[in-house]
């Protein structure tokens, strides 16, 4: 499974709901923001030409084109390192303020059914949609997850 898989699985309207989350602000602050506005092929990142470009953004996800689908995933977490942080503290990783190293061994903190142990913890603190995404992205990217995870599944 791909980052862009993830953004697929969890639909067009659940795309929609994330990238209304990203923060310009953030993008400055971390210096993604030209990065961000190159890969998007946005004359301007504002939340009008955000929103727009959601069905383009599709079409890329649906192409499996991967960078974009990295590029577009750090806009969206980028904006939330606070829920980042409190998602990986719960589950007992090691991080700091959200990021973790790259090369961590994550399976003693990924136990048996530590995806619905956040979602029970967390969905009503966080965005149902902003809160599967990162889920579904952590399981990705430590877990070496092969399909996505959704609730009651």
């Amino acid at each position: 499974m791909q980052l862009s898989d993830v953004f697929l699985q969890l639909g067009e309207e659940r795309l929609r709901q994330l990238v209304r989350t990203i923060s310009i602000g953030k993008l400055r602050t971390y210096q993604l923001y030209d990065r961000f506005k190159t890969r998007t092929h946005l004359p301007k990142v504002n939340t009008e030409n955000l929103k727009a470009a959601v069905p383009k953004f599709w079409k890329r996800l649906e192409a499996h084109d991967i960078e974009f689908a990295t590029d577009l995933s750090q806009a969206v977490l980028i904006a939330h390192l606070d829920m980042i942080s409190t998602v990986l503290n719960f589950l007992g990783v090691p991080n700091q303020e959200g990021f973790f190293e790259k090369d961590i061994d994550a399976k003693p903190f990924l136990t048996e059914g530590w995806q619905s142990r956040v979602w029970e913890k967390f969905q009503a603190d966080y965005t149902p949609a902003l809160l599967l995404f990162y889920i579904n992205h952590l399981d990705l990217e430590l877990g070496g997850a092969q399909q996505i995870w959704l609730p009651g599944a």
